[in-house]
């Protein structure tokens, strides 16, 4: 239901699943197993998976933190997508990778929840996608001594609120990773 003409295909997007990210996220490991089991379904039904890295300052290209979590391994057919903002698609080339794809629907994962996922979530409903979110396959870090919710609240959130989204000629929502459909 994309606006996106001649774009019929769905693409698994996995988002900053890096050391200097997910170290210390909430329910970090079951996040991470969730996403692999994603991955290794995507690839058995012929999706495409999409790694996007975030690199800054504070977790400079190269570095250990910078690095994908060693439970993750990307195929070197899979496209990676380096970017340097919270939307996935701001000063990237990730329009033309999944154009080039013929994707119109958006399966997404990773870090941070109320960062990069927020951001890449609405940043691709705005643009036309379809967008799903998986519920139990995305974290986010503690922040409560900055005055933020605790991240089972900031999950428990963008889960409801996301699945509610709705926009002419695009759909969005929550689903488990259980119950994850690759098919349009």
């Amino acid at each position: 239901m994309t606006t996106l003409s001649d774009r019929p295909n769905t693409a698994l997007m996995v988002i900053d699943v890096q050391n200097g990210v997910v170290t210390g996220a909430h329910a970090r490991d079951e996040v991470v197993a969730n996403i692999n089991s994603l991955v290794d379904k995507a690839r058995g039904e012929g999706v495409p998976v999409v790694w996007v890295q975030h690199s800054d300052d504070d977790m400079p290209q190269g570095s250990p933190d910078w690095e994908y979590v060693p439970e993750l391994v990307r195929e070197d057919s899979e496209p990676l997508v380096h970017k340097n903002y919270g939307d996935s698609f701001e000063g990237t080339d990730l329009e033309d990778v999944l154009a080039q794809a013929g994707v119109g629907r958006l399966v997404v994962t990773g870090a941070q929840t109320d960062a990069c996922i927020r951001s890449t979530i609405h940043g691709a409903f705005a643009r036309g996608y379809d967008v799903t979110l998986v519920g139990d396959a995305h974290t986010t870090e503690d922040q409560t001594q900055w005055g933020n919710i605790p991240p089972a609240d900031i999950i428990r959130h963008v889960n409801l609120y996301w699945k509610f989204q709705d926009a002419p000629g695009r759909s969005a929502g929550v689903t488990e990773t259980k119950d994850v459909s690759f098919a349009g």
